[in-house]
């Protein structure tokens, strides 16, 4: 007798055959949506964004109650002073005056002076952070007003533009001496002040955040911040410091590791000068460049840049390349603009030290950086992949003759326009300014301050790991430095 098949028996195995379809499909989906998305977050489009994202809760920052004499104070007395910046020649494209000086206000404008306004960085974070809270849209930095809520203490000392008012007044021979010096002076009143501040006490310096732009600047006291967090455009003019403590040095000069009185990666942050030269959208570049590598700068410099006259001496024949000298003055500002606009490539040799403001002005200009600079750090990396939109030639290669010019007409009309569109996409990243004379008002989201404040919220983690271990250490005990040099 053949059984009865109902309709609740063979819904069953129906329903297992669907689920079982319906489930397999939604691996599927799930897989190639996965696949597919996490494919593109490599793309070079879509790197930069996303690393953007990676930090969402911003960092709390106390500032440093510092008379306001080291800081807006400075601009103050550098506005008032009608002499000169000796180190600039008197002509008609270096004016011997300052020129539109600004009236008395809380927050004076920062220099045009080029030798200046290189590195302005501290102008622009403390702009920031001086805003009103209801104006501070999209700042990755939130001021707090206790150092108990601090991730970290910004020190309010505008540095760099203390030491280059000692260097513009003539005193460059003396500028390393304290006596009479005017820039140490106040770096000690930086020192004493904090000296005797709870938050120094309490970490040591090591959660206090210094802007040093300028390798001269804070000369003076380098050891006694050494623990601090560091904001400097590179590492060049660290060495010297201590560089007669070491037996070996690379081919460079440079010596093969760091003391603790120095600068490091792990602690410190690499930010960028502030370009000099204005931006230009990739939807105003010419498409057709007349000259395959270009450089404007001074052809003699000391240490690392000596491979700068080696390479002057090898390319200045070139037809398609052009290498000029000149100062960054009116005319020379003009000139560079023309040239990094009308060239392929810009050529980024080392000088006194492994970087400047000219890799800035390259990429504001969409010319494509060449770096010949075997030590040289750069801002931001871990959230930017400069090998994207920079070609980087060892020192070696480049001082071959003949061999960079090769390796630069090698690259195709493609390559390079596919260097310049990915260069668009972080033209705003290494941008200060946020449009306001006085330096007070919202920032650009993705500019470089934040990116700033984003690098040195990875620090927080390790400087709070070594102030705890400074405080457990048993009264009397001495445990030396080691080379995480916090």
């Amino acid at each position: 007798m053949v059984p009865k098949i109902t309709s609740m028996a063979v819904a069953r195995p129906l329903c297992s055959i669907s689920c079982l379809f319906l489930s397999f499909s939604l691996v599927s989906l799930l897989f190639f949506y996965f696949f597919f998305s996490n494919s593109l977050l490599f793309t070079p489009d879509l790197r930069i964004s996303q690393s953007q994202d990676t930090f969402q809760t911003g960092i709390n920052v106390f500032v440093a109650e510092l008379p306001r004499s080291l800081n807006y104070g400075l601009l103050d007395k550098y506005w008032s002073s009608s002499s000169p910046d000796s180190r600039i020649p008197s002509d008609p494209d270096h004016p011997t005056r300052k020129p539109n000086q600004p009236k008395p206000g809380k927050y004076p404008p920062y220099p045009e002076n080029p030798l200046i306004k290189q590195y302005s960085a501290e102008y622009w974070i403390m702009g920031d952070l001086e805003t009103p809270p209801e104006k501070r849209i999209g700042s990755f930095a939130k001021r707090v007003f206790s150092e108990s809520e601090a991730d970290v203490v910004f020190v309010p000392f505008f540095a760099t533009l203390s030491a280059e008012m000692e260097l513009g007044n003539g005193k460059g021979s003396s500028f390393r001496k304290r006596s009479g010096n005017e820039d140490y002076q106040r770096q000690r009143q930086v020192l004493d002040f904090l000296n005797n501040t709870q938050a120094w006490k309490r970490s040591g310096g090591r959660d206090h955040v210094f802007v040093l732009t300028d390798p001269v600047a804070m000369w003076h006291v380098r050891e006694e911040i050494a623990l601090s967090i560091l904001l400097v455009v590179d590492f060049g003019g660290w060495f010297r410091q201590d560089s007669k403590s070491f037996n070996r040095t690379t081919s460079s000069g440079f010596p093969e590791r760091i003391e603790h009185t120095q600068v490091s990666v792990i602690k410190d942050v690499i930010v960028p000068y502030t370009h000099l030269l204005p931006r230009l959208d990739l939807s105003r570049n010419q498409r057709q460049r007349h000259t395959l590598l270009y450089f404007k700068g001074a052809k003699h410099r000391h240490r690392g840049g000596l491979i700068r006259e080696k390479l002057w001496d090898l390319l200045v024949d070139e037809h398609d390349i052009v290498m000029e000298e000149g100062f960054p003055n009116a005319t020379g500002r003009e000139q560079s603009i023309r040239g990094m606009r009308n060239s392929e490539f810009c050529l980024h040799p080392a000088g006194d030290t492994p970087t400047s403001c000219r890799l800035f002005d390259a990429i504001q200009s969409l010319c494509i950086p060449v770096i010949v600079s075997d030590n040289i750090e750069l801002p931001f990396e871990g959230i930017l992949d400069y090998a994207e939109f920079s070609v980087f030639v060892s020192v070696s290669d480049a001082l071959t003759p003949k061999w960079l010019a090769n390796h630069l007409r090698s690259f195709s009309q493609r390559d390079k326009e596919t260097f310049r569109s990915r260069m668009a996409k972080v033209q705003s990243v290494f941008a200060y300014d946020n449009g306001q004379a006085d330096g007070i008002g919202p920032i650009q989201p993705d500019g470089a301050v934040n990116h700033i404040w984003k690098k040195v919220q990875q620090k927080v983690p390790m400087v709070k790991e070594a102030v705890i271990r400074e405080r457990r250490k048993p009264v009397g005990t001495s445990v030396p430095l080691r080379c995480q040099c916090i």
